[in-house]
């Protein structure tokens, strides 16, 4: 802790020098303000423009005991336009200091914004390094639909020891880093946690090092290698029950269970290897070099979310269903990430035709069962055909709140199989496959899978689309 004092020191000296000393950086202005928001549909304010992150390298101290946060977080980044400055996400904590490519730069805060002018323009096309010494108690996020986000402390009950996640969807990364939280700009990421002796710290991709730093700290240093957007970014710290293993074609399994939830757990995530080797058979080859879940106290979060290569699972997940959901969000809107919160329904369409798809391999009812379920509102084929799947188009929910109801998820998969319906299945499940194949790691919008669809297929689908995807009336 003592060498990231010293850093933060010695950032804010030079951020201080520079803010009374510095007018501009020459007599003329090569670079113009990056913009403070991309301006989505239902998050404008979301991701900043002038510039994609590469890189970042996060290094975290937690204290689980006063919920204190102190971090250092490394943005290297490329300069889409000449900058003379650009903006980070960043919500609630306290900047300690800023330097860019080493030179202290001034920096001001505004609402979720925080405003970097370096001591020189950046060209563009120029790589740039951002490094943010911050501090404070990081809290939750509330969504436009009420539910929270962001960071997140828990309560591990008998074993007498709080604890945190954080989780983002869709802008509650800012709660604990800052950085370009837009799920268009895909970065790939170094996260170390350093907690008390005794705790476990759990983040994205593979565990590089654990290192007892002797002084009663642990660090934990995670690599992410493959792009990642922010929001599926995580941190989970409690005193976890840890399990690995690999699954039968080979991808490492990391699995961090919090006490009492062990259990009840392990049913499911028994079947976590089997599921992921499934996956790889309908969609293709898993995306990632790991997998696993991470199980918090149960009523932790009113939801699962599938952060990368490690879904977080709030208690012990219920079903199997659940847990092919999150896992299927691997090769639909992690592999492949939407480039709006518009196009939501990639993620959770998808995802929720793996669960339809999972059950007509399983013996239970195929997504042909499950489609006519819902038409019929036949409850006991369905669970959830008794709700308002059909209140709005999945590729137009009316606002930010509505992003996570029924049509999103119910209706998204019905368009899939409407697809199935007209192409047959060779081309539909080619469809599903070369989707992740030729999009992986990058992202793609609604209009990207249409075409898709069309060209893969050879087919004319403009009738789908009217009707289920963007048709306002309920399909028959």
């Amino acid at each position: 802790m003592e060498h990231r004092a010293l850093t933060r020191l010695a950032a804010s000296a030079a951020a201080a020098l520079i803010a009374l000393t510095t007018g501009c950086t020459g007599a003329t202005v090569q670079g113009r303000p990056g913009a403070s928001g991309l301006r989505d549909p239902y998050f404008p304010k979301a991701g900043n423009g002038g510039y994609q992150v590469e890189h970042y390298d996060l290094d975290l101290d937690y204290d689980p005991a006063d919920g204190q946060l102190d971090g250092t977080a490394v943005i290297t980044a490329r300069a889409t336009q000449g900058l003379s400055s650009f903006n980070l996400d960043l919500s609630g904590l306290r900047v300690e200091g800023v330097t860019v490519e080493g030179a202290g730069a001034r920096f001001n805060r505004s609402g979720n914004e925080l405003t970097v002018r370096p001591a020189e323009d950046l060209k563009k096309g120029e790589v740039f390094r951002t490094e943010v010494d911050y501090s404070g108690k990081p809290k939750a996020v509330t969504d436009p639909d009420g539910s929270q986000e962001g960071w997140i402390r828990t309560d591990e009950g008998a074993a007498g020891a709080a604890g945190a996640v954080g989780v983002g969807e869709p802008v509650g990364s800012m709660a604990w880093f800052p950085g370009n939280h837009h799920p268009s700009d895909k970065a790939t990421y170094d996260i170390k946690l350093t907690v008390p002796k005794g705790y476990e710290a759990v983040s994205n991709g593979e565990l590089t090092s654990r290192t007892d730093t002797g002084d009663g700290q642990t660090e934990f240093a995670w690599h992410s290698a493959e792009p990642m957007a922010s929001y599926l970014a995580t941190a989970a710290i409690g005193k976890f029950k840890v399990t690995t293993g690999k699954t039968p074609s080979g991808v490492a399994v990391y699995n961090a269970v919090s006490p009492g939830e062990e259990a009840r757990s392990a049913p499911r995530l028994a079947r976590l290897p089997e599921i992921v080797e499934w996956g790889g058979g309908r969609f293709g080859p898993y995306p990632f070099s790991t997998t696993g879940a991470i199980v918090v106290p149960a009523e932790t979060l009113a939801y699962a979310l599938e952060t990368q290569t490690r879904p977080v699972f709030s208690g012990a997940p219920s079903e199997d269903a659940l847990v092919v959901h999150e896992l299927a969000h691997q090769w639909y809107g992690n592999a492949v990430s939407p480039k709006s919160w518009k196009d939501m329904w990639l993620n959770e369409g998808f995802a929720t035709y793996a669960e339809w798809l999972w059950s007509e391999d399983h013996g239970g009812p195929t997504a042909q069962q499950h489609f006519d379920a819902l038409l019929a509102g036949d409850t006991a084929v369905d669970s959830e055909a008794g709700s308002d799947w059909s209140a709005f188009p999945p590729a137009a929910p009316p606002g930010p709140e509505q992003l996570s109801e029924s049509p999103v998820y119910l209706r998204g998969a019905m368009v899939l199989q409407r697809i199935r319906q007209e192409v047959g299945d060779e081309k539909f499940f080619a469809l599903l496959r070369g989707w992740v194949a030729d999009h992986k790691y990058g992202n793609a919008s609604t209009a990207d899978f249409t075409a898709y669809a069309e060209k893969k297929t050879g087919r004319d689908l403009k009738k789908v689309w009217d009707v289920w995807l963007y048709g306002e009336a309920r399909p028959r």
